[in-house]
């Protein structure tokens, strides 16, 4: 009871503060319940999620990961089974050179020492994985935003999040985009991951 009243606090501050500097997003926020994401807090598994998806936004759609657990028998996957996944998935993956290559540089770097993650700040996260070659800012941003819920992150190289914000805000895809779309997450303070996970819930739900 009292976490609901807290979240409840929270979201009435929230909307508050959306109220005043983004009527655009207030007036989403009216219309949806509060955004739940059922983290795996699992930055092994989400990330090699990330790396075999291709670049899918891997919360819309996982089908390809799905599959390859499938094939290899595996339910979530660890560096005691990624084995399975290399033996009877792999072959069948189609991955580019490029992508196969990030896989195995993020499987020997998990197998070494690393910190955990939880206890990191943001940026010493997006320090510790942008030294994996091939592990790019989306891939770390979705970790972030979906794996350990940090309140703070605004993916603007997402695909999804691009076009719902272009159609929302009536913005130039074809001038100075992340501009245009970094200042109007100004206006969110310091939550934007909320306003990010509002604004993708939208998209989603505008399509079904």
């Amino acid at each position: 009871m009292l976490e609901q009243l807290e979240h409840l606090k929270f979201t009435m501050a929230y909307n508050t503060l959306v109220l005043q500097n983004d009527p655009v997003l207030a007036n989403i926020i009216v219309r949806l319940e509060p955004p739940v994401i059922e983290s795996t807090h699992d930055v092994f598994h989400d990330l090699m999620s990330c790396i075999i998806e291709q670049q899918i936004h891997y919360r819309s759609s996982k089908r390809i990961f799905a599959k390859a657990l499938e094939r290899a028998g595996i339910r979530h996957l660890s560096l005691d089974n990624v084995y399975l996944l290399e033996e009877h998935a792999l072959p069948f993956l189609k991955l580019s050179s490029g992508k196969l290559e990030t896989m195995m540089a993020f499987i020997d770097y998990w197998r070494g020492p690393h910190p955990d993650f939880e206890t990191l700040s943001d940026e010493d996260i997006r320090k510790e994985l942008s030294g994996i070659k091939g592990i790019g800012k989306w891939t770390i941003d979705m970790v972030l935003l979906y794996t350990l819920n940090r309140p703070n992150v605004f993916p603007y190289d997402d695909f999804h999040l691009k076009q719902v914000m272009v159609s929302l805000y009536q913005l130039n895809p074809n001038s100075k985009l992340k501009a245009q779309m970094l200042e109007i997450a100004s206006l969110w303070k310091d939550q934007q991951s909320l306003a990010v996970l509002y604004l993708l819930e939208w998209k989603r739900r505008s399509k079904a």
